[in-house]
């Protein structure tokens, strides 16, 4: 008869828990990562922004040839309005006007016969927080447009 050497006991299972473990700690590091690259990003986004506040606004462009102003150029602008059902009714070329509806005061028009640049898709689950609409307008009204649209509710109306 042959004796069965000693041999130290098998663990089943133990090299799938070593793999979980560092698959867990890489997912802790690429987090880790990208919270302190948004920390960076807003840190500097905020400096600028209180930069570009105290800098005057700049003049308009004027064609020297000529001597008159020069067109401004249009931005895209994401706007959320309040009502979904009325951005339904919105078509890209369209012209609306832009109404915040404040609390404390009346309403007031933000941006007059503003062109529909897109009417994205509705999203599912968003609830009574409207839909978007991008609208094509100069620089300064889009700014007016984004920093009312996160204090007041905001309204098109077709023209």
């Amino acid at each position: 008869m042959h004796a069965v050497p000693a041999f130290a006991p098998l663990r089943v299972g133990r090299s799938g828990d070593r793999l979980r473990r560092a698959v867990r700690r890489r997912r802790r590091v690429v987090g880790a990562g990208l919270a302190v690259a948004a920390a960076a990003l807003a840190a500097a986004a905020g400096a600028e922004a209180s930069a570009s506040r105290a800098a005057p606004p700049p003049p308009p462009p004027v064609d020297s040839a000529a001597g008159r102003a020069v067109p401004v150029p249009l931005v895209s602008a994401p706007v959320r309005i309040a009502d979904a059902a009325t951005v339904r009714l919105l078509r890209v070329g369209d012209r609306v006007d832009v109404v915040a509806a404040e609390r404390d005061g009346p309403p007031r028009v933000l941006a007059e016969s503003a062109k529909v640049a897109e009417v994205p898709p509705g999203e599912k689950g968003v609830g009574d927080a409207g839909a978007l609409v991008v609208l094509s307008v100069p620089r300064d009204t889009a700014r007016a447009l984004v920093g009312t649209g996160t204090v007041a509710r905001l309204a098109v109306t077709r023209c």
